[in-house]
């Protein structure tokens, strides 16, 4: 991870940048998205807040490259996502809600999977799977096939498949589900250091104090429309005792 943050005071480069995206998932279908517009800066983790259905993992999918949109633009580490889809997801490292995993193969077999597809040199790849296992923790069944996991296994893989290619962009929704303690603390620990090389964190997640402890600015997203977003750090250096979670369900009350 040779990448650093800019020096204070120095302009930090848009990492993720999303103009004007709108979603419908069919022609006569209201829009699932509309005009959402935000920057993701090196060296920081931005959390994508919502109440269930309110577009956060439409938009993931969208600049993931998942899913076709009607409008809008959206770029990882300058490059377009329709006009340059494979510079741009070799970018970034997605990690989806369904944790979704090839389980008829081994756990190391999928790790050597993801690396091969994100061209991971080859002398590269155990020093880095090495790391990751310090932070994972998954141990022997990494020989096993993955079909033999539990859920939190899988969240583990999953995990750890997109980050082989050390991405410039780690998109994560509901990253904690299903890990316990231990890890969930790991992955937290893991999150604010790997920003500070420079990388860039976005993630979508209902565990609104785990937010509020990771993130360093919020987009929060109601009905399909971009309802706020905030600036986390600045918030509790000028108010320590700010309720995160009343200002959430308060904002979700609104019509």
């Amino acid at each position: 991870m040779a990448d650093t943050i800019p020096a204070e005071g120095a302009e930090r480069q848009a990492v993720l940048s999303i103009k004007g995206l709108y979603k419908k998932y069919s022609r006569k279908a209201d829009w699932a998205i509309s005009d959402i517009s935000f920057d993701c800066y090196e060296g920081e983790i931005v959390g994508l807040l919502g109440h269930n259905g309110a577009g956060k993992s439409t938009t993931l999918k969208c600049l993931e490259g998942m899913l076709p949109f009607e409008k809008g633009t959206i770029t990882i580490a300058g490059y377009d996502i329709r006009k340059d889809a494979e510079a741009a997801k070799a970018n970034m490292g997605f990690v989806t809600d369904n944790h979704a995993t090839f389980i008829k193969m081994t756990g190391l077999q999928y790790i050597n999977f993801m690396a091969d597809v994100y061209d991971v040199p080859t002398e590269l790849r155990k020093p880095r799977l090495e790391a990751l296992e310090q932070v994972f923790q998954l141990g022997k069944p990494i020989e096993n096939l993955i079909s033999s996991y539990s859920h939190g296994m899988r969240q583990k893989i999953c995990m750890m498949g997109s980050l082989i290619h050390e991405p410039k962009l780690w998109i994560l929704d509901e990253p904690m589900t299903g890990l316990d303690p231990r890890t969930m603390r790991a992955v937290q620990d893991f999150m604010h250091e790997y920003v500070k090389n420079g990388k860039t964190i976005l993630f979508s997640s209902h565990a609104l104090n785990t937010v509020a402890k990771l993130c360093d600015r919020v987009v929060l997203i109601r009905k399909g429309l971009q309802a706020d977003g905030l600036d986390v750090k600045k918030i509790y250096a000028e108010n320590p005792a700010f309720d995160f979670e009343e200002y959430f369900l308060r904002n979700e009350q609104q019509d």
